[in-house]
């Protein structure tokens, strides 16, 4: 977005001058961000590197796909519009499910997508995500325009908070509408999973608190119900809408950690739907794409898409700020971290 904006200043600049002598650090900026997305995939299955198109081909045979992501990487994003587009064309029928929406938007979505409410109405009333208009809005946008569903799957984050106090306990005291925004099934075993989020959480007392080994184990063990409540939601209504759509592909498009290594939401997505084929792709940014070795992570995915990590604009420079939709609220309680959403 901001590239466009700095395109349109120096188209409006009143001086050849101004064109041929931009600032030096911005225009050294703008030479360094590709006029394309830069990638790798590995088919980890097959060990070796593959063109796009072909894991395209082959995740379009599939019930389900999880696209994993890492939140905040530009080039990611344009890679999963990029593999919505594949998979459409290979599949007439398509669902975008999203952990980026909560269930009870999903009235709103469905009211947005049909036409019937106005986008800054749908914005105000659904609590997208900070950077949803630079990072989902594409993909939201081109399943309207094909008039495919959109499935809001993850749990409203307030009762995520409940949980990440209560523990799973709280679900029981939840009123019989907020009940109905959270899976009919949960299950959270101290298993694999847990290890990985225990692992990624590391050691409480770096948050500033002074808490024995015992209130860190019990906090952590708060923390990963609430994820398994997430993961157990979303897998439910992925479920939901294989139901709903039989001859629909559905894409998840989630936060890695949900999705890699086949667990998370794609293990509670598995166990509702046994039979079906699901596949995880796994994107993960990376400052040299000529040095990534697929071999290494191969069991995190199916497919292993490498993404250019972007430049770091320059901080002196002064540079216009997209478009951008209102920050969600705080969450009531601490919430783990950004890798494990």
């Amino acid at each position: 977005m901001f590239l466009t904006s700095i395109l349109l200043l120096s188209l409006q600049a009143p001086t050849i001058q101004a064109v041929v002598a931009p600032d030096s650090e911005i225009s050294r900026h703008i030479a360094s961000v590709s006029s394309y997305t830069p990638h790798r995939v590995y088919r980890s299955g097959k060990k070796r590197f593959e063109d796009f198109e072909s894991m395209l081909a082959e995740v379009a045979k599939a019930d389900v796909v999880f696209l994993g992501e890492e939140h905040d990487d530009p080039g990611t994003h344009r890679l999963e519009r990029a593999a919505l587009e594949g998979i459409g064309r290979r599949r007439g029928s398509v669902v975008l499910a999203m952990e980026m929406f909560e269930r009870d938007a999903q009235p709103s979505l469905n009211e947005y997508l049909a036409g019937r409410m106005a986008e800054a109405d749908f914005l105000k009333a659904s609590r997208p995500w900070p950077k949803y208009v630079t990072d989902y809005r594409p993909m939201v946008e081109f399943a309207k325009a094909k008039g495919w569903p959109v499935i809001a799957g993850n749990v409203p984050r307030r009762l995520a908070s409940l949980v990440g106090r209560k523990g799973l306990i709280g679900v029981d005291s939840l009123p019989a509408t907020d009940r109905a925004f959270v899976a009919a099934q949960l299950t959270c075993p101290r298993d694999k999973y847990y290890a990985r989020f225990k692992e990624t959480m590391g050691d409480m007392s770096g948050h500033g608190q002074k808490i024995t080994a015992q209130e860190a184990e019990a906090m952590i063990g708060r923390f990963y119900d609430a994820q398994c409540v997430k993961d157990e939601t979303m897998g439910e209504a992925i479920a939901s809408a294989r139901e709903k759509y039989p001859d629909a592909i559905v894409v998840h498009v989630n936060g890695s950690f949900h999705s890699d290594f086949t667990m998370g939401t794609a293990d509670r997505a598995g166990r509702r739907l046994p039979g079906q084929r699901i596949a995880v792709v796994s994107f993960v940014p990376a400052t040299d794409l000529d040095a990534v070795d697929g071999k290494k992570i191969r069991k995190q995915g199916d497919y292993i898409v490498y993404t250019l990590k972007p430049p770091a604009p320059p901080k002196s420079a002064t540079l216009p700020a997209p478009a951008a939709v209102p920050p969600a609220a705080p969450a009531a309680a601490p919430k783990p971290p950004a890798s494990s959403n």
